[in-house]
């Protein structure tokens, strides 16, 4: 269950899916691509979406693999401030954490290992479209089949958001990175979206996650959604 324990963090970015693999950025202006982009923050809340300071989500997975059918029930917490974060998987085999106080990351992962920061990849970074350093660029080999874009962080992580022909929303994203050597690829499916003080954020939505020969799918289910709630500073730089 080792490779469940890390596998967790892995897909617990919400939401949500990113890459590290650093793409040169052209100077073309991508007017479409922004166009879609506008709209998508349009679609999940626009200025409320930008003006929001802090996120708590908290609720269920289920994780089931290719070779392992079983769900694995376990729990879920998700912290972001800006640009700190935190997260928790609870598993009956060994729950995870990991944050991140605008410096530094700690985590409950041995060996020095640590994953992606999770404020830059998927979901969270539709909040910030339009911030130095966030580009927004075409999706390589999209041309048009589908309607989407690809969001850039200052540090070279990626997402390819997808949306929904008539509301503009999310309807999928996904991303192809290297970890450790390893090529993996991961897609997230939006299957339900909340409304919350005007923002609307994923609710329930269900990750695939391809690493060598394994298959891995986990299915969230939000059920506590909060906004600008108060925030203690420690959460972010501790794991105990």
């Amino acid at each position: 269950m080792k490779l469940f324990s890390v596998l967790s963090l892995f897909i617990a970015a919400t939401g949500l899916v990113s890459a590290q693999t650093k793409q040169p950025l052209r100077a073309d202006d991508f007017a479409a691509e922004r166009e879609l982009a506008k709209r998508a923050v349009e679609a999940h809340g626009g200025q409320k979406l930008r003006a929001v300071r802090t996120t708590v989500m908290s609720g269920s997975v289920d994780v089931t693999a290719s070779t392992f059918p079983q769900p694995i029930p376990a729990t879920f917490i998700m912290i972001y401030a800006g640009d700190k974060y935190r997260v928790e998987i609870n598993n009956p085999f060994q729950p995870l954490k990991q944050a991140f106080d605008g410096a530094n990351t700690v985590t409950s992962i041995g060996n020095g290992f640590t994953l992606p920061p999770f404020n830059r990849v998927g979901f969270p970074v539709l909040q910030r479209i339009g911030e130095t350093g966030f580009a927004v660029i075409p999706i390589p080999g999209n041309k048009g089949k589908k309607k989407g874009f690809r969001v850039t962080t200052p540090e070279g992580y990626l997402t390819d958001f997808y949306l929904d022909e008539k509301t503009n929303q999310l309807k999928s994203c996904e991303s192809t990175f290297v970890s450790n050597g390893r090529t993996i690829k991961t897609s997230v499916e939006f299957d339900k979206m909340k409304v919350v003080d005007g923002v609307t954020v994923p609710e329930k939505y269900v990750q695939r996650f391809d690493l060598d020969q394994l298959t891995f799918y986990a299915a969230f289910n939000a059920k506590l959604v909060q906004i600008n709630t108060e925030v203690a500073s420690d959460v972010f730089t501790k794991v105990n």
